[in-house]
């Protein structure tokens, strides 16, 4: 894996980039949709490798589980720095069983909140001296916070980590399947906000930029039991074509240009609470891939990331939804593999 206490980056990694707007998810007039890629299953690590990030996203639903909180990083730490975006965060905090949990190994190097969306940056121990600047910044899109927890938009973080500059946005969209259109204007609301006062351009020349959160996109032109039995039988590969966001993103309406690992693993969401049964409510809601991952790297940055894991965490079941883990190697393009 990427080692803290050896970084050594090549001169002309340091030097400016290209004014991509990178946290933008729209394209330019021509666009080819998410770019599905396959996992790499083993992250081995050469002198090529630059930096290894693992990345959490979790719809909390106002629950506080200390054991599924623990459950979320308690796998190999074979990572520099974890990002964890939460929504609908209870009161409770999050943040303390988090770092108690990491201590061993990692500090938190940084932290955002907007009511109960959060995101939270650890790092190795030894990774304070490689933090060359950090900003954070956050946009609103409608939902409400206090008691109710629902609070709908984005946090952000710029990190510049060794000359490495990388900005992740953890985002919560408008829920229900009819408000498609809705969750696009949220994405490009958010895209245009975020870091966009005073002439601040971190995000205009991040090296890679990540979202993760609740995107709330759900399979559309099927029901829930047909779904479901399609699920049952490990088929659920056949529901890709029905979901919203790859959908949306191949008519170019977001995030253009956009890596996302393969949906190998069930939709996750909606779980009865404490279990990982569907709903069984009168709703009988339709499952969907709600919780995703999605990256996207600059040409101009001489990085390649290679995606050694893309997975749901079925252990966790305190919630109605399944938490989403995404493991990402960066490397110097062109380097040993």
């Amino acid at each position: 894996m990427g080692n803290c206490s050896s970084f050594s980056l090549p001169k002309w990694i340091f030097g400016d980039l290209h004014n991509n707007g990178m946290v933008s998810i729209e394209g330019d007039g021509t666009h080819e949709g998410i770019k599905t890629i396959r996992i790499q299953k083993a992250c081995e690590f050469t002198a090529s490798s630059v930096l290894c990030v693992c990345i959490i996203t979790w719809n909390m639903n106002g629950k506080m589980s200390v054991e599924d909180i623990r459950k979320l990083v308690s796998s190999t730490r074979k990572f520099d720095l974890l990002v964890v975006g939460l929504q609908e965060v209870p009161k409770c905090g999050v943040e303390q069983v988090l770092q108690e949990a990491m201590a061993d190994t990692h500090i938190l190097l940084c932290q955002k909140a907007m009511q109960s969306i959060q995101m939270f940056l650890f790092g190795a121990k030894s990774s304070e001296a490689y933090i060359k600047e950090m900003k954070v910044d956050e946009h609103a899109v409608g939902g409400c916070g206090g008691v109710i927890g629902r609070k709908k938009g984005a946090v952000a973080m710029y990190v510049n980590f060794s000359g490495i500059r990388m900005v992740f946005v953890s985002c919560h969209l408008a829920a229900h399947e009819r408000k498609v259109e809705k969750r696009n204007s949220e994405c490009r609301h958010i895209s245009h906000s975020l870091f966009s006062k005073n002439d601040i351009h971190y995000a205009k020349s991040a090296d890679i930029t990540v979202w993760l959160g609740d995107l709330n996109y759900r399979l559309e032109g099927i029901s829930s039991m047909p779904a479901r039995k399609m699920i049952e039988e490990n088929r659920q590969s056949k529901l890709r074509d029905r979901d919203q966001l790859l959908q949306e993103a191949e008519k170019g309406q977001v995030f253009h240009g956009y890596c996302e690992g393969t949906l190998s693993f069930k939709p996750t969401y909606k779980y009865n609470v404490g279990s990982s049964n569907y709903d069984s409510s009168y709703k009988i809601r339709v499952p969907s891939w709600t919780d995703r991952i999605l990256f996207k790297v600059d040409n101009s940055s001489g990085l390649d990331a290679v995606l050694s894991s893309y997975e749901a965490l079925d252990c966790v079941s305190s919630s109605d939804h399944k938490p989403v883990k995404a493991h990402l190697c960066l490397k110097v393009r062109g380097g040993d593999s």
